[in-house]
């Protein structure tokens, strides 16, 4: 049992990097698959290079669309930017948290090409079909080497020119694959320390928030789920006794539209999410605070995370 609670402290502390590992791997996966069972290229001038293109970057888009689609942030910015209320974000902040958006989005399209460069089938098939590309792999070879390049992906051309430009792709697609990987590790840890440089927040203050927004957001889960249901029973009941429902309190649209906005750090009034700051200055001035020191800070994007999940 203590083992299996280590297992979970473990999971909570890093669900971050656990949750872009998992990402990682199934996107890993999918490309296996699609290299062996799908990807079937066609050995055509005219068809290799949109052929091998669609594979290697279309399956990108969309991991990356639904990256975006899938992110709390992203519906928090929609609100943020259509509500027209005076709780909306400015343009800079809306931009600055579609950037970081797109940057965490791009994680598993960036994977899925590298992964295919990597493999190499994607790469050979499209640059064979490539009339530039072909001039430039054939050389000073005879002419019938640029009309036969496309056949190479298939192995039909059995000679050893034809297998060393084959080779040739590979390497060339595996080079890419590495240098892309080593590009994006490399941005990834100057841009986090750039953040953690320039964060008006502490560490330990910023693990203290982590663990406040994830225990907010399970009393949040708990206490919208027991409101609901308590007002579902109510009407429901009401309506086949049909009398007079009794009065259940719940939210305005006002305080809905307000939490759900994107969340602005304050110098003065560290507020821990946009449930506490509601909270607090409905209690102190009925919301009438300055917002002009509140700004986006990059370390921070954790707290438009939190959201009510139905099970």
């Amino acid at each position: 049992m203590e083992k299996f609670k280590a297992v979970l402290d473990l999971q909570s502390k890093h669900s971050s990097a656990l949750g872009y590992g998992l990402v990682t791997l199934l996107t890993a996966g999918s490309e296996k698959i699609f290299s062996v069972v799908v990807f079937q290229c066609p050995c055509s001038a005219t068809w290799n290079l949109p052929y091998g293109l669609v594979f290697l970057l279309v399956p990108a888009l969309a991991l990356f669309v639904l990256g975006c689609a899938l992110s709390a942030r992203t519906w928090r910015l929609l609100t943020a930017c259509c509500s027209g209320s005076r709780n909306s974000s400015s343009w800079s902040h809306s931009a600055f948290v579609c950037l970081q958006i797109t940057a965490a989005a791009s994680v598993p399209a960036v994977t899925w090409v590298a992964v295919a460069l990597l493999g190499g089938s994607f790469y050979q098939c499209a640059v064979s079909g490539s009339t530039y590309m072909a001039k430039r792999l054939c050389g000073d070879l005879n002419d019938s080497c640029v009309g036969n390049l496309s056949q190479v992906p298939c192995n039909k051309q059995e000679m050893e020119e034809m297998q060393d430009i084959l080779s040739q792709l590979k390497a060339q697609s595996q080079v890419l694959g590495w240098v892309l990987i080593a590009a994006v590790i490399v941005l990834l840890l100057a841009f986090k320390s750039l953040i953690r440089c320039f964060s008006p927040v502490s560490y330990l203050q910023l693990q203290f928030w982590e663990i406040y927004m994830e225990k907010e957001e399970q009393i949040l889960q708990k206490e919208a789920s027991e409101n609901a249901t308590q007002l579902a029973k109510e009407n429901v009941r009401c309506f086949f006794e049909c009398s007079d429902p009794k009065e259940c309190k719940t939210p305005s649209s006002e305080a809905w539209q307000h939490i759900s906005a994107l969340y602005t750090f304050n110098s003065k009034d560290q507020f821990y999410s946009m449930l506490h700051k509601y909270v607090t200055r409905q209690k102190t001035d009925g919301d009438r605070s300055s917002m002009e020191e509140d700004a986006s800070v990059p370390a921070l994007g954790f707290v438009d995370e939190s959201k009510i999940t139905h099970s």
